[in-house]
């Protein structure tokens, strides 16, 4: 996808061969350059398997809800908390120390213990019998994941030169509507045939399998490889903060993010039960279509509303991210604020997009309406996350990105959720059934939040912009 890279003089030979220990030293290299960029693809590959399987844990509560809110007998608010805040707690929080872990050792080794460790903490969501039980199950989940994404950004980094890293890093982000989309069918695929405890179970098991082979085929990066200048030395998480005060632009990205991310971690969570409240009897007509082995006789409206969004993702998703990557390697190299702008852009058309979607009453309409607000808000991780690649030195990089993390997952996965499900709960006596829909279409402001502030970025990614100063 990205073809052959014109690999400059070469410091150091053992840059892509050998396996790293805890502290990054390699061992000579068995291949040459040619071979090197062909197992830049597999690493790609393989990290967008894990960060897929990142997503399936995380967002497979939501198809599954219907079933846990029958079986539990929680509030739409409270499932919001048990979904939402449970997980970002620890994840957003723990995400810095481990960050700063990443900046000095092995990124590969830290991700495959946090892989199995968000496996396993998702099988015990399958074995939980109480509210409170499934809270503290999600905690897990979250202080796995916590390790999952941040060094990933670090690695792509370092696989890829600058002129790639917004595409690479897009491509990276598919594992956002895959493991969503998976999630989804999956979930309502399993919840029918087996139950929801299965659907648990069963992927946290796949996830098990995976980590080994995470661990053992994918090597450990020269870090700044690819960006000019001396190649700086470790740093703490104070200096990165001292060095990130002095850029606006990347507490703007980061709040614009956020602000766009509690839709979009909303919308995962609920969109689906939202399908499942107002369009049951519409289903089984729209899927007339569908074979007996796809859709059994009698199949509940879970499965039904699995495939229908479940499609909406994955379509809209690849859609949207791999746009805005490729849109931001090829003008952000002439101005630099475009890394803002693409996806400010995306995010002001995104919201009537989003009402029109939510507003309408027909299943073919809704399909095709929600296509694109998935794929216009979702535009953003290219660009944004290139950005910030590019506001530090690539000593700082995995500690910068665990800060942004922090900042859009206590804002966005840990308030989205929740959001939705109160407004929900407070619409229910007006609206009944209906709620989820008027609790939707409320949220869209925050897109238009959101937009504003990436504009408001976008005058100084010129000036923040590090790899310029280095002479890159």
């Amino acid at each position: 996808m990205f073809g052959s890279v014109s690999v400059p003089k070469i410091k150091n030979k053992r840059r892509f061969q050998g396996r790293e220990n805890m502290t990054g030293a390699a061992t000579q290299p068995k291949t040459g350059v040619e071979a090197a960029a062909g197992y830049r693809g597999y690493v790609l590959f393989i990290l967008i398997v894990v960060y897929t399987f990142n997503f399936i844990d995380r967002q497979i509560i939501g198809i599954l809800a219907v079933p846990i809110q029958q079986e539990l007998g929680v509030s739409d608010t409270m499932m919001g908390v048990m979904r939402g805040l449970a997980f970002a707690i620890f994840y957003s929080t723990l995400g810095v120390p481990i960050a700063w872990m990443a900046d000095r050792y092995n990124r590969v080794k830290i991700m495959a213990i946090a892989l199995t460790l968000w496996s396993a903490m998702t099988m015990v969501c399958g074995l939980i019998t109480t509210p409170v039980q499934l809270f503290f199950a999600r905690m897990g989940v979250g202080v796995g994941e916590a390790g999952g994404v941040a060094p990933a950004y670090s690695i792509v980094s370092d696989y890829f030169p600058p002129e790639q890293r917004a595409r690479a890093l897009a491509v990276y982000s598919f594992g956002i509507p895959i493991g969503s989309a998976v999630g989804i069918v999956f979930g309502g695929v399993v919840a029918t045939l087996l139950d929801w405890r299965a659907a648990f179970l069963i992927v946290g098991a796949m996830g098990l399998v995976l980590a080994p082979i995470f661990w053992k085929t994918t090597r450990e990066p020269e870090r700044g490889q690819f960006d000019s200048g001396e190649k700086p030395k470790p740093v703490g998480v104070m200096p990165v903060l001292k060095k990130l005060v002095s850029k606006p632009s990347f507490w703007l990205l980061s709040l614009g993010a956020a602000f766009s991310s509690m839709m979009g971690y909303g919308l995962f969570a609920w969109i689906p039960t939202f399908l499942v409240r107002s369009f049951a009897e519409e289903f089984p007509v729209l899927f007339s279509w569908a074979p007996t082995w796809l859709v059994p006789e009698g199949a509940p409206t879970l499965l039904y509303a699995s495939y229908f969004y479940g499609a909406v993702v994955l379509v809209g998703g690849i859609a949207g991210i791999f746009t805005g990557g490729a849109l931001a390697d090829r003008l952000g190299g002439t101005k630099k604020a475009n890394y803002a702008r693409i996806p400010a852009f995306a995010f002001l058309a995104t919201a009537p997009f989003l009402i029109l979607g939510t507003m309408s009453n027909s299943l073919a309409i809704i399909f095709f309406i929600m296509l694109v607000p998935t794929a216009l808000s979702l535009a953003w991780l290219g660009p944004v996350l290139a950005a910030f690649q590019h506001i530090v030195p690539p000593n700082m990089r995995a500690t910068a990105s665990a800060i942004f993390l922090l900042i859009n997952n206590l804002v966005g996965l840990g308030l989205g959720d929740v959001f939705l499900g109160l407004m929900s709960d407070t619409f229910s006596a007006q609206f009944g059934a209906e709620s989820l829909r008027y609790s939707i279409m409320s949220g869209g402001i925050f897109y238009l939040v959101a937009a504003g502030l990436l504009l408001l970025a976008s005058r100084f990614l010129d000036n923040d912009w590090e790899a310029d100063k280095a002479g890159a």
